[in-house]
């Protein structure tokens, strides 16, 4: 096997051993992946798909979630005056080395504990971060709602 061949199997590996709890993917959530998938080719969106959905997929339920949705941690990453290379550097950042101190999403370190640290390559998060910051992210049924509860208790 080639070096990038062992090297995903072993990052695909580690992804889903450092959940906290089973993942649940839907096929429904599948087979329209593959529809969108043909209509936006960055590979960010893939690389997002195919290693942070394992936690933070927008089709699992508010109840089941193991970490938050891709679209909240947009929507605390980036402000008004967020450049593209600041939005990068702080996901890489927070990829590289995860902890309660420095957290940006502290509702979700409560809920969820601290992402456990993982091992992507820089350019594989440069790529993720680069599809963020320029695209809408799927965001979850339950999310509007969501947000409109969070305001209201703060």
């Amino acid at each position: 096997m080639t070096y990038k061949i062992q090297l995903s199997i072993v990052l695909a590996s580690l992804m889903f051993l450092s959940c906290k709890d089973q993942i649940h993917l839907k096929g429904d959530y599948l087979a329209a992946n593959d529809v969108t998938q043909s209509s936006n080719n960055h590979p960010g969106q893939k690389l997002m798909e195919t290693y942070c959905y394992a936690c933070h997929n927008p089709t699992t339920s508010i109840n089941e979630r193991l970490a938050p949705p891709m679209v909240a941690i947009k929507k605390h990453y980036i402000n008004a005056n967020t450049s593209k290379d600041e939005f990068i550097n702080s996901m890489q950042a927070w990829i590289k080395n995860p902890t309660e101190d420095n957290a940006k999403m502290f509702g979700a370190v409560r809920r969820f504990g601290v992402m456990p640290k993982q091992l992507f390559a820089e350019d594989d998060i440069k790529l993720i971060a680069d599809y963020m910051f320029d695209n809408d992210i799927d965001q979850p049924e339950w999310f509007e709602e969501h947000e409109k509860d969070m305001k209201k208790k703060n």
